[in-house]
């Protein structure tokens, strides 16, 4: 007998860490590398790792919310994971938290790497670290 399919997507969510302090001149970077991982994949979550963030500011606000609409282009969720108490606040002041689907709070300061089919670390500086998985 074949094997019979569910039309079941198993594919891995795509995975960005982001450390460092953000300016608003990282902000379009970010999404250009989040578009460029997610093109040609059928992934239907991208998640967005915030752990290494230094302290929140507006500039991490305003990327959370274009790498929200990046996702949706692309036909995904997107997820945050490492979101420190000071950066959830940030998004509830501004309206903001139920933009990036499940936020997933974490004790402390910081989060470790993210897993994942694609994860990659891009600091706020202008400089990208350890990539993995295709980008174009």
């Amino acid at each position: 007998m074949a094997p019979v399919s569910f039309g079941v997507d198993a594919t891995e969510p795509i995975v960005l860490v982001i450390t460092g302090r953000l300016t608003p001149a990282d902000v379009p970077r970010l999404c250009e590398e989040l578009a460029a991982r997610l093109y040609g994949t059928e992934a239907t979550e991208a998640i967005c790792d915030v752990g290494g963030l230094g302290p929140p500011n507006l500039a991490a606000v305003e990327a959370v919310a274009r790498l929200h609409l990046t996702a949706r282009r692309h036909g995904c969720r997107l997820g945050l994971r490492g979101v420190g108490s000071e950066m959830r606040l940030l998004l509830d002041l501004t309206g903001l938290s139920d933009l990036a689907g499940t936020l997933q709070e974490t004790p402390g300061a910081g989060a470790g790497a993210g897993a994942g089919a694609a994860t990659g670390t891009a600091t706020g500086t202008g400089e990208r670290e350890g990539e993995g998985g295709e980008s174009r």
